[in-house]
């Protein structure tokens, strides 16, 4: 296991393009860390800094307490897994996992010892004659994670793993990466642009935008307490709606209702308010149907319905607005019919419509 320290962390391309704007992240031994955010905020360019793939423009980059910036991949104890699987097409199963191992000098016997062993944990005990070709995504991707952990080093590295998979494969691999990492212990660093792997697979998670650290935190702190629009935004889905009014005798306007403010948010902050713009988020499987006490209540006219099994996404028209609600399938409203939804106050969100900073959180 080894402790990775981040500290100012910039990445700028000869052209002028800069790419990663002060990372700063403390990595704990045998911490699983996910890095997410849409596609181009630089998170895959984070991580091959860290391999030593990409050159750190400015920063310092620490591995167990030691200047890492100048080390060579070889030498920073890190595996790799990347998106496009890398396995030699040549060789079998069991040479694949091999290699790395033979490069070494090791003894047959302790390669062979230590490829069954991967073997078993990974399901691949009977593919071991096989070549990559022979095998589906999910057993490639198995390959490729246990040529990464055969190496038994400090640091995994795991560069978009399953995005080459169908939707089932990817559900059974995640939970299976995240059995491996509590079985080898070793610290991983995790990239998606997919905040369900996130959530589901992380210690902790640090969302990117732009090249910038939005928010780091575990899920739980992520998902009930984001600080700004654009994580409240990414993590969670359907996403959080948001719909903003300008702030009017401490009152907002939400379709035909007005919103009397006092009691929600400090009378400091409803003055300081007073003429601008503020936007309520909530998440839509938060909502409750009908009116109730300590919520926000409002009607609205239903667009379309989705019925996915455990719930169903119901799009609805408030005013101007098209927030989408989260119900019980045996409470799915008609299209065209009036639908009556209340916000509790302990789930509504208030942000600054300029800044897009959270104002007041909830839990």
């Amino acid at each position: 296991m080894a402790y990775l320290s981040l500290k100012e962390i910039n990445k700028i391309y000869p052209n002028g393009f800069h790419a990663v704007h002060d990372f700063n992240l403390d990595i704990e031994k045998g911490e699983f860390i996910v890095l997410v955010g849409p596609s181009g905020c630089g998170k895959s360019t984070t991580l091959r800094m860290i391999a030593g793939l990409e050159n750190i423009s400015k920063g310092e980059f620490y591995i167990d307490g030691k200047l890492a910036n100048e080390k060579s991949p070889r030498d920073r104890g890190i595996a790799m897994v990347f998106q496009s699987y890398a396995l030699y097409p040549h060789m079998s199963v069991y040479d694949n996992l091999a290699f790395g191992l033979s490069l070494q000098g090791i003894d047959d016997e302790i390669i062979d010892e230590r490829v069954q062993n991967i073997a078993r944990i990974l399901g691949l005990t009977d593919y071991l004659d096989r070549k990559p070709r022979q095998l589906s995504g999910g057993q490639r991707q198995r390959v490729a994670v246990g040529r990464a952990i055969i190496r038994k080093v400090g640091v995994f590295l795991m560069d978009e793993p399953l995005s080459n998979l169908d939707a089932k494969q990817r559900v059974t691999m995640r939970s299976e990466i995240t059995d491996i990492h509590r079985k080898v212990g070793a610290t991983t660093v995790y990239v998606t642009h997919d905040q369900t792997e996130a959530m589901t697979m992380a210690d902790r998670i640090v969302v990117m935008k732009g090249g910038y650290v939005q928010q780091v935190g575990t899920p739980y702190e992520l998902y009930f307490n984001p600080v700004n629009m654009f994580v409240a935004g990414f993590i969670g889905e359907p996403p959080m709606n948001f719909i903003s009014s300008p702030v009017t005798d401490g009152k907002m306007t939400v379709g035909n209702k007005d919103i009397e403010l006092s009691g929600v948010l400090s009378e400091e902050v409803i003055k300081a308010y007073e003429g601008k713009e503020l936007v309520l988020g909530f998440r839509p499987e938060s909502i409750l149907l009908g009116e109730r006490e300590n919520a926000l209540s409002f009607e609205a006219e239903v667009q379309l319905t989705e019925l996915l099994g455990d719930n169903t996404n119901v799009y609805v028209t408030l005013g101007n607005d098209s927030p989408i609600l989260k119900v019980d399938p045996h409470d799915t409203p008609k299209v065209d019919s009036t639908v009556t939804f209340s916000i509790p106050l302990e789930s509504a969100y208030f942000f600054d419509k300029e800044t897009e900073l959270v104002i007041r959180k909830t839990n």
